[in-house]
């Protein structure tokens, strides 16, 4: 989406693709990747085969598809735990039940990445290690193999090695250090992490989930076909199901691709194998002592190094400025202190810096909560010097700071337990790290990262599964210090959000080219729009800003009732226009010529673009063919994966997936019959094709009327694509419009994007992730398949505490996101986050975090929209802010006192709660098209946090009397910061100015005494009555009180990947309404007030 003009924006950086990485260690490293990103590397398996048939994962019946959107899905209520009765009517379940394991869980430890990590350059496994070949579907890690690090707590869980015998060493890895390429990747806000998953979804632990919903819920996914997968020797992953051929590369990458089996030969695994499994295997031979105890020091304490070792690079290493590498906070050489137990028990202990997050706040009495700044995340109770190295909130961040010891504990909390990320934000800083070894855990393949623990200098303890891991001898060298020895200094361990460059280990192909297919519909009503001149020229103006590099390729479908394919051949003086018009039986007419190199041909490709708009201007056809065009979009690009851009304006009527119409505007008040639920399974099916081709759908809509967007979102629902709805769009009648699809499309185009890939979340032993939401498609349990990510997507997941975590005093969080850059490059995108652990109730509320809370909520009440009814959802969402105030006061406060009393940590809650359910996706009422409110859902479940705040809860500033009073400084220019207003009508005066930030649309609303100076120098017209009913734009006039008023709207927008449109409100203005609609805290004709919301609240609590 454009971002308007603004400073530190830096999308194009392709995923750090972009810059000179500095080389640094003793060895030159073979993996190093030439600069282009170019040339597939050769120690990659041929062509674009399918993959090979992977092991059945573990919950997945053949046939079955495990949809990701959101897996398993909850109820909205869940976390009140199997036995809560409600006397309220209960929420149903989302759907389904837990997924009840008979048997062995499949370890998916994903050995094979193991290898990966070992894999010494000449890719040989070290002599002597040979894999065991374990039982109880254990995947065995060869000794060889490093585990690709990527996770060093701080605070080690357990440091004595008690029973647990060291993993066996690497014999034979006599390889000297390899190369390492530190790089900071520029561009991006300046976010300091993001929350990527690469594809690891955190192992789920060897038992059944404890039933945190409902036993109606369906499983996560169908049972197991057949006994176990057959081990190969080595693979220790569980692959995709083989209903579609799998992720070829993505997967892979995050796990070992081969693994030598035991008879020497090499295997090529799924991809889930290269990612490294999720399911937590039981550790291997050597397992960590079952009950550890961090009864002593947590950190690393090993002896100092000889002198011979002390600040000697070893020879021949490329000097490098340590200084040239820039780490987000936290990261700079950090010396680990010794954190011992006694650190951590005061901090938790006493708690007396947080008790203001206890305070009882009384809601009906004191009515100002709402802070004037934007809310921060709340900061998790740890020891300072691990707190400093823990992920970014806005990449990742959890329900609860504060992790209940057990399961027990969060259902008597009475709030949702569950993570919230944004893995592939643009980031202003990224440590970017290239070598050979990526080490991991060999148990549960978590990478090495700042809450490990070194036991000594050769020996770490994962801080997921506690297994005890050498230190592979590569490891021990710090490229940036160049000091041997010190490998709790490296950059893994220093940063919790880290990229790696992959090694071929991780590919299951070569890394795809970068491949875009436009397919635009151009029937009458189409063309009546006005969009194709749009896109088209925003398209010629960003050709070459597309990501990519010499291999990038491009084509275009056109379709009506017939499907038009357009031949770009080298040679041809003008593009050749090829039409099939059997839809029932879609071929490609010539293959070769449809998907061409966007560099070669450049000249066809501006010239078809130039001409599109007219070729179908005199065009009579209504008829749409949207399901043959996008079958034949897919037969074009299964060869190699890519991205389809599909734009859409009307109900499709002809051929396969033709809809009907099922909206009607009378019955838009009732939340009952609302067709929330697709009415056909063709777009959801070749979404999932499309998927296990490496393909992603978006989808632009561009529709005055109703399309059934519940039935064509799946298209970019399963496939990991996202949904544009531009309602009403029509050059002329609705020209602001045109401006927002212009900076949407260009954001879009330019943004960097990742291919092929996966992403893995890992918990800590004990935790147990049940629940996915998000655009993507699940396979094998818990690897998410993501054609395409993009750095403008949110997911969020459900989790539940399955075993008690006695005697853990913090737990830990990892994603890992596999993706192929536009570069073509094979990355890894690791965040990492620390939570302490608690026992008691009153530290579960202190450490609340109640926008992510809110968040998530959200996410499970669009699920039980569709699985039950609207009006469950509503029901739900109320029932949680019940649950949780009525748990508060009868376990936690200790005087009863009369009023709504809410601890201060959820102050908010009730009012983000009444929020949600004023906003488009939960109202009721007949002002509601069933597109748009579709629409809202499809954000709600894809956005990131921050957005989707915005768009519940939206900022209100006064801006008539703007100063430079903390202000910030950026770029030279002056960012006024005014505070934030209550959502209420009783906050504006007649004589003021008011911006409502509603996310996706801006109100600036005018009162009718507002000031001349405003009116006259903001405005630029002399009086009230002159400004224009249709107001949009302000103007760029030479006075201060203009230059500050444009300077916090541009700063506002520049935030955001999308572009809301500015309307100026004035009393008379038929826009009024939606302004007021937005008055969280007021009455309207369907909602409660907000005083009237707490009463209602209030009287079910004293029940």
């Amino acid at each position: 989406m454009a971002q308007p003009a603004g400073p530190p924006a830096g999308y194009p950086s392709h995923n750090g693709a972009g810059q000179q990485p500095y080389s640094n260690g003793p060895v030159a490293n073979q993996l190093m990747h030439p600069s282009d990103g170019q040339g597939y590397s050769p120690s990659v398996p041929g062509s674009y085969s399918h993959q090979t048939p992977a092991k059945v994962p573990p919950h997945q019946s053949s046939g079955q598809y495990n949809y990701s959107g959101s897996q398993n899905v909850s109820q909205l209520n869940n976390y009140q735990g199997p036995g809560q009765t409600l006397n309220r009517p209960p929420v149903a379940p989302f759907s389904g039940s837990p997924v009840q394991q008979t048997g062995p869980v499949p370890q998916v430890l994903l050995p094979a990445l193991q290898n990966s990590a070992a894999v010494s350059s000449a890719g040989s496994f070290p002599p002597g290690a040979s894999p065991p070949v374990l039982s109880n579907w254990q995947y065995s890690q060869t000794p060889g193999s490093q585990p690709v690090g990527s996770q060093t707590s701080h605070l080690a869980h357990v440091t004595g090695t008690g029973s647990a015998q060291p993993p066996s060493s690497l014999s034979g890895n006599t390889n000297p250090p390899g190369n390492y390429q530190y790089a900071a990747s520029p561009g991006g806000p300046p976010l300091q992490n993001s929350y990527m998953k690469p594809g690891s979804a955190p192992p789920p632990v060897t038992q059944p989930l404890t039933p945190l919903h409902p036993p109606s819920r369906p499983p996560l996914g169908p049972p197991p076909v057949g006994g176990p997968p057959l081990i190969r020797p080595s693979t220790l992953i569980a692959g995709p199901p083989n209903t579609q051929s799998l992720l070829n590369s993505a997967a892979n990458r995050e796990g070992d691709a081969t693994s030598a089996a035991s008879d020497g030969s090499v295997v090529q695994n799924s991809y889930d194998a290269i990612e490294g499994g999720g399911l937590m295997a039981t550790p291997h031979p050597s397992p960590a002592p079952p009950n550890l105890k961090m009864n002593r020091s947590v950190g690393y304490s090993y002896p100092t190094l000889p002198p011979g070792y002390q600040n000697t690079s070893p020879p021949g290493a490329p000097g490098m400025q340590a200084s040239a590498l820039q780490y987000p906070d936290g990261s700079k050489h950090f010396h680990q202190p010794a954190l011992g137990t006694n650190h951590l028990t005061a901090a938790m202990g006493g708690l007396s810096l947080q008790q203001e997050g206890l305070r009882p706040v009384n809601l009906l009495q004191e009515r100002n909560i709402l802070p004037t700044t934007l809310l921060k995340a709340p900061v998790p109770n740890l020891h300072e010097d691990i707190q400093k190295l823990n992920c970014n909130p806005e990449l990742f961040r959890c329900t609860l700071t504060n992790i209940p010891q057990t399961q027990a504990l969060l259902n008597k909390a009475k709030l949702p337990l569950g993570l919230l990320l944004h893995p592939f934000k643009d980031l202003s800083q990224l440590p970017v790290v290239t070598s050979s070894t990526i080490v991991r855990c060999r148990s549960c393949r978590t990478y090495i990262n700042p809450f490990v623990s070194f036991l000594d200098q050769r020996r770490w303890k994962c801080n997921l599964c506690y297994r005890v891991n050498d230190v592979p001898e590569e490891f021990m060298y710090n490229p940036v210090t160049r000091v041997y020895g010190e490998p709790h200094k490296r950059p893994e361990v220093q940063n919790a959000t880290i990229e790696f460059m992959a090694p071929s280990e991780y590919m299951l192909r070569p890394p795809q080219p970068p491949v875009y297919l436009f397919v635009f519909d151009v029937s009458h009503n189409a063309i009546e729009t006005g969009y194709l001149n749009t896109v088209c020229q925003t398209l010629l103006d960003n050709l070459d800003l597309l990501p990519g590099n010499t291999r990038t390729k491009i084509g275009f479908i056109t379709f009506d009732s017939t499907i038009h394919f357009y031949s770009l051949q080298e040679g041809l003086s003008q593009p050749q226009m090829l039409i099939v018009s059997d839809i029932e039986d879609v071929f490609i007419p010539m293959p070769e010529n449809l998907l061409v190199n966007l560099n070669e041909n450049k000249e066809l490709i501006q010239d078809l673009l130039r001409t599109l708009p007219q070729m179908f201007t005199k065009s009579l056809e209504t008829q749409s063919a949207l399901g043959p065009a996008l079958q034949a979009a897919f037969k074009l690009m299964s060869p190699t994966g890519g991205r389809i851009s599909v734009f859409q304006t009307q109900l499709p009527s002809v051929g396969m997936g033709a809809l009907k119409s099922r909206e009607e505007p009378n019955q838009r008040a009732t939340a009952k019959d609302i067709h929330l639920t697709p009415s056909t399974d063709f777009y959801k099916k070749l979404a999932l094709d499309c998927s296990g081709q490496q393909v992603a759908v978006d989808l632009f809509l561009l529709s005055g009327q109703y399309s059934d967007l519940a039935s064509l979102g799946c298209i970019s629902r399963y496939s990991a694509g996202s949904v544009y709805y531009y309602q009403s769009y029509h050059h002329k009648h609705n020209p602001v419009q045109v401006e927002k699809l212009q900076k949407e499309l260009k954001r879009y185009l330019t943004r960097k994007i990742g291919f092929e890939a996966v992403m893995r979340i890992r918990c800590t032993k004990g935790l147990s992730i049940h629940t996915f939401h998000g655009n993507f498609f699940v396979r094998s349990t818990d690897l998410l398949s993501l054609p395409n990510v993009n750095p403008d997507a949110g997911y969020a997941v459900q989790m539940s505490v399955e075993e008690s975590l006695t005697d853990m005093q913090v737990v830990s969080f990892q994603s890992a996101l596999l993706y192929t850059s536009s570069k073509g490059e094979r990355r890894i995108r690791v965040h990492t986050m620390c939570l302490p652990v608690v026992t008691t109730l009153s530290d579960i509320y202190l450490g609340a975090d109640v926008q992510a809370i809110t968040g998530l909520l959200a996410n499970m009440a669009v699920d039980r929209s569709v699985s039950a009814t609207l009006s469950d959802a509503r029901d739900a969402l109320v029932n949680a802010v019940i649950d949780s105030l009525s748990a508060y006061r009868s376990s936690v406060l200790s005087i009863q006192q009369p009023g709504l009393m809410a601890p201060y940590s959820l102050r908010l809650f009730p009012l983000y709660v009444l929020a949600l359910l004023k906003q488009k996706a939960f109202q009721t009422g007949t002002n509601t098209r069933l597109d748009e409110r579709i629409f809202t859902m499809c954000q709600v479940k894809n956005q990131p946090l921050v957005y989707l705040m915005l768009m519940t809860h939206p900022s209100l500033y006064r801006v008539d009397n703007l100063t430079d009073e903390g202000a910030l400084n950026i770029n030279d220019r002056t960012i006024p910061q005014p505070p934030i207003l209550q959502l209420s009508v009783e906050k504006l005066s007649r004589d003021g100015a008011y911006l409502m930030d509603a996310g996706s649309v801006m109100f600036l609303w005018i009162g009718k005494n507002c000031g001349q100076s405003f009116i006259s120098q903001v405005l630029g017209v002399p009086n009230y009555g002159s400004v224009p009913q249709n107001m949009t734009h302000l103007p760029e006039l030479e006075t201060a009180e203009s230059i500050r008023t444009i300077a916090f709207i541009s700063w506002l927008r520049e935030q955001r990947p999308f572009f809301p449109i500015l309307y100026i409100v004035k009393d008379d203005s038929p826009l009024k309404s939606s302004f007021l609609q937005n008055m969280i805290e007021d009455r309207t004709e369907s909602a409660l007030s907000y005083y009237e919301f707490l009463l209602h609240i209030q009287q079910q609590v004293n029940k």
